[in-house]
């Protein structure tokens, strides 16, 4: 079976995501880090998620996802 030349030389454009979030650098009591982990380990979903939603209510200006 052949390749299709004209595929692989011209291959579609990488479409990127529209920027949403930026990687920081904080510092979190050991004992918030804990139960956010242990919440996250409960549900399922990542504790920086966690963490995001619950900053995410104490701003009511900004709009829920």
């Amino acid at each position: 079976m052949q390749a299709n030349p004209a595929s692989s030389a011209n291959p579609a454009p990488v479409r990127r995501a529209v920027k949403r979030k930026t990687r920081i650098t904080i510092y979190l009591d050991d004992a918030i880090l804990e139960q956010f982990r242990a919440l996250s380990h409960q549900t399922g979903m990542g504790y920086q998620t966690l963490i995001n939603a619950v900053l995410r209510q104490q701003v009511p200006a900004l709009p829920h996802e």
